[in-house]
């Protein structure tokens, strides 16, 4: 390889029921399912041999039959690495069970495919050149699949940028800053959303100006690049010039952009250039990416950050998953703010997509806390708008939101669907201004509908000095003292059983089948949510215009009711977007709860309805014995 140094989201229907209280929207919901898996045919078009230009051999290829199929069935493999918005697998060997699907060639038939569907999205001619940055996380795979990334774009006819380590925010904005405005970025990363993913994994996500693609955009993706594979393997479609990549610095530039944006907003009356002088806050980066917070922002706007940790990328994460969701990274966290004094901690996940911080008094702030906190900041710019979080969410967030004058959405599970919810309900003229899953993932329609943990930070640090300077004590965590949180709140999972390319279908079935029991009245006390005059089966959790979001997964929220009709605790049972299995996250009012909950659905729904002949529910007997 040669190298020279130097979303257009979905529109949904607008949900039209409001609560009888005029607080909450919940809108997660089923769809019938919809998939297009296309396996093609027993003959296959050869792919092009050079910069998007036709093989010599052109048109449809007959290939012998038994060949044929045993390619088809391995371009399936490339469609399964499909996963919500992006594409995620096994890049590395050592997982018992679970060997690599994520090669070299299926990451560079992913990055030609891409560029095939960029040049039709964008209605650019077969022959104009688009422009494509790179980047990607610490993880140990990353740099071979950088090079298959490469010589994707390099061969359908791309101009390649490779940013080296970056974060995945500083990707999608690689396509807006002025000095470089590309016309797309792809970041490889694993999402870490599930601290026992391990190291072995990795994948890609894009990005255009628009935004992140979409789960349609992707499964388009990997089925043209599943038809390539079969190309390939029948031995088409090979050749080509090595790449020539151009190596740029993109995160000092979007390290300046996070610093212009601090300094004007807090606009400092003593030192407008250092105005987090006399702050000190504790970074904790786990390893990945997030180290450049520290010494490129922190630091030049004159901030302390002594007591920092593991600031160094490591694509091992030797210390803890970088999770901000993760005990023991919060924990490390706070030790190291009460340690040194800080006003701040933070902890960033691989990517920098998604954020947790702690506050002066040693508080974590993650989940509903959190959104919370950026609820509070946010209706104080914007009176009365609405945030839209998934339906994990507790009620007293609702609360506390209706309490500061706001709205309340719930949508479904997954980040991508969250933002998507807040694009349509602005287009539609519903003001909307902060969208977050309880996960950490959160975007503002100021920051151009992006998940970007990083400038979630940046508000809040602006928070921080805006407070000190109006003389106001308590910090940040004094904004959500009366924030209501559940008695217990527990997540249990169970994992889908069989041949992995049945785990959708068997997980909608379980889904259903919960949803069918209540309305059955075959558990009695257990009610579907609502929140007024929406129900979860049919109010505003369907999508109804003319052009739906997809479900990626299909999910329910209920109550369960004692025999004086109160409520007891909330159950959110949903298929994982990007695992075979079905969470089953409970809050309960009460203590104890929770095991009540589990101990009622494990006798008169998991065993009784027959899906424990399906599902693995050994972790929900565990947690009621």
């Amino acid at each position: 390889m040669a190298t020279v140094t130097t979303s257009s989201p979905a529109t949904l229907q607008p949900c039209t029921h409001t609560s009888r209280h005029g607080v909450a929207r919940y809108c997660p919901s089923p769809l019938p399912w919809r998939r297009r898996w296309s396996y093609g045919r027993m003959t296959t078009r050869a792919t092009a041999s050079s910069h998007g230009q036709p093989s010599a051999t052109g048109g449809w290829v007959e290939a012998p039959a038994g060949d044929a199929a045993a390619a088809g069935e391995e371009g399936d493999s490339i469609r399964r690495l499909q996963n919500g918005p992006d594409v995620r697998g096994v890049a590395l060997e050592g997982e018992k069970g679970r060997p690599v699907d994520l090669t070299p060639l299926a990451v560079e038939l992913i990055a030609e495919s891409f560029r095939e569907w960029l040049r039709e999205e964008l209605q650019r001619p077969a022959g104009e050149e688009l422009r494509v940055s790179v980047g990607r996380d610490p993880r140990l795979s990353g740099a071979r699949l950088s090079a298959a990334l490469f010589a994707g774009l390099a061969r359908a006819g791309c101009s390649v940028f490779d940013m080296g380590l970056a974060t995945t925010p500083a990707c999608f904005m690689s396509t807006t800053l002025p000095r470089f405005n590309y016309d797309a970025s792809i970041m490889i990363l694993l999402q870490m959303t599930a601290s026992h993913l391990p190291y072995t994994r990795n994948g890609l996500k894009f990005f255009t100006k628009r935004g992140g693609l979409t789960s349609g955009d992707v499964e388009d993706i990997c089925d043209r690049a599943a038809r390539k594979y079969v190309a390939r393997k029948m031995g088409f479609g090979v050749g080509g010039m090595p790449p020539v990549v151009m190596r740029v610095d993109l995160m000092s530039a979007y390290a300046q952009h996070l610093r212009d944006i601090i300094k004007q907003r807090v606009a400092h009356p003593a030192h407008y250039d250092t105005p987090l002088k006399g702050f000190k806050v504790v970074v904790n980066a786990g390893n990945g990416c997030g180290g450049f917070f520290t010494w490129d922002v922190l630091e030049k706007l004159g901030a302390d950050t002594t007591g920092s940790l593991h600031l160094e990328p490591d694509g091992t994460f030797p210390n803890h998953m970088p999770n901000p969701e993760d005990a023991t990274a919060m924990s490390l966290t706070r030790d190291a703010v009460l340690a040194n004094g800080a006003d701040l901690g933070v902890v960033f996940d691989t990517d920098v997509d998604r954020s947790g911080v702690v506050d002066g008094t040693g508080a974590a702030i993650n989940g509903d806390k959190l959104i919370a906190l950026m609820s509070a900041i946010v209706l104080d710019e914007h009176p009365g708008t609405t945030v839209v979080t998934d339906a994990r969410a507790s009620d007293g967030l609702t609360r506390f939101i209706a309490s500061r004058g706001g709205h309340h959405c719930l949508y479904r599970v997954g980040y991508r669907n969250v933002i998507d919810k807040g694009v349509q309900l602005n287009t539609d003229g519903v003001e909307t201004h902060l969208m977050m899953e309880t996960t950490g993932h959160g975007a503002l329609k100021e920051n151009y509908f992006l998940d970007d943990g990083a400038y979630m930070v940046v508000k809040i640090v602006i928070e921080m000095v805006r407070m000190k300077l109006a003389g106001l004590e308590g910090g940040v965590g004094s904004l959500i003292m009366d924030l209501e949180e559940p008695a217990e709140s527990v997540l249990l999972r169970m994992n889908i059983l069989g041949e992995p390319k049945y785990a959708k279908q068997r997980g909608t079935m379980a889904v259903e089948a919960f949803k069918e029991y209540i309305q059955e009245d075959k558990l009695s006390g257990w009610v579907l949510d609502d929140c007024g005059d929406c129900s979860v089966g049919e109010g505003c959790l369907v999508d109804t215009n003319d052009h739906p979001n997809d479900v990626d997964a299909y999910m329910y929220r209920a109550k369960l009711y004692n025999e004086n009709k109160r409520p007891l605790g909330m159950v959110h049972v949903r298929q994982s977007v990007h695992n075979p299995n079905i969470a089953l996250n409970m809050q309960s009012y009460v203590p104890g709860g929770c095991k009540y909950m589990a101990m009622d659905l494990h006798k008169r729904f998991l065993l009784a309805s027959g899906v424990n002949d399906f599902v693995d529910i050994s972790e929900v007997e565990k947690f009621v014995k």
